[in-house]
């Protein structure tokens, strides 16, 4: 076998083990949501670092002070916002898009914000090159989402925001499901959001330490909390 071989076996041995040892392990069960992770490869969206890292069990410095979250925290998203293959969802924080990827793989279509456009250029590109079609990625302020696209099955939120930003709430449709950390700097609680007609039901999935949610509805990038 070549070393281009030899690579791809490695990789494919770590994103199993990620698989086992920190998802089914800490109890994901969705099947969906496992096939997904097994498929999308996580060290071609952290192209500078090692393959052995891209897959350890903790969050990932992607430049410009972002991050690529930990694997686990991912999944309990996706577990959570029980995605159907017909759904539309709405991610904020492209990052380095691998969850865009994982999200693509879950439900029919998925726009994406990120605020950096280095980072949303990076991202549409690799995402392109990968074959996502279903994915558009876009430069704006996420706290704001989508309007003009909404209504949203699914809204996934991958910055931390002092509370739910009512845009985002606004933007789900009857029955849809919004996964977003909400806290202050130093800890966060990963919060599930459920609407039902007018109604939203919100419950704790689970601590977590996210960055933070930059823009009107959420944190001053300046602001220090």
């Amino acid at each position: 076998m070549g070393a281009a071989g030899a690579g791809d076996e490695r990789a494919a041995a770590l994103c199993e083990a990620m698989v086992r040892d920190q998802l089914v392990a800490r109890g994901i069960r969705d099947e969906r949501v496992l096939a997904a992770f097994r498929k999308v490869r996580r060290e071609l969206f952290i192209p500078d670092v090692a393959p052995d890292m891209a897959y350890e069990d903790h969050p990932i410095s992607i430049g410009c002070a972002q991050t690529i979250s930990q694997p686990y925290i991912v999944a309990r998203t996706l577990e959570c916002l029980a995605l159907k293959p017909n759904d539309r969802a709405l991610e904020i924080g492209t990052g380095s898009g691998y969850q865009t990827a994982l999200l693509a793989e879950l439900c029919r279509d998925v726009d994406s914000i990120e605020r950096i456009a280095e980072l949303a250029e990076a991202a549409r590109a690799r995402l392109r090159e990968m074959g996502y079609a279903n994915v558009e990625v876009r430069v704006a302020d996420g706290t704001l989402g989508w309007p003009e696209k909404a209504p949203y099955d699914a809204i996934a939120v991958s910055a931390a925001a002092p509370r739910i930003p009512p845009p985002l709430l606004d933007q789900l449709a009857d029955g849809g499901r919004m996964v977003i950390p909400v806290g202050d700097r130093r800890g966060q609680d990963l919060v599930l959001a459920e609407r039902k007609g007018r109604a939203v039901k919100t419950r704790s999935i689970c601590g977590c330490v996210f960055v933070r949610l930059i823009g009107k509805e959420g944190w001053k990038a300046n602001e220090e909390v």
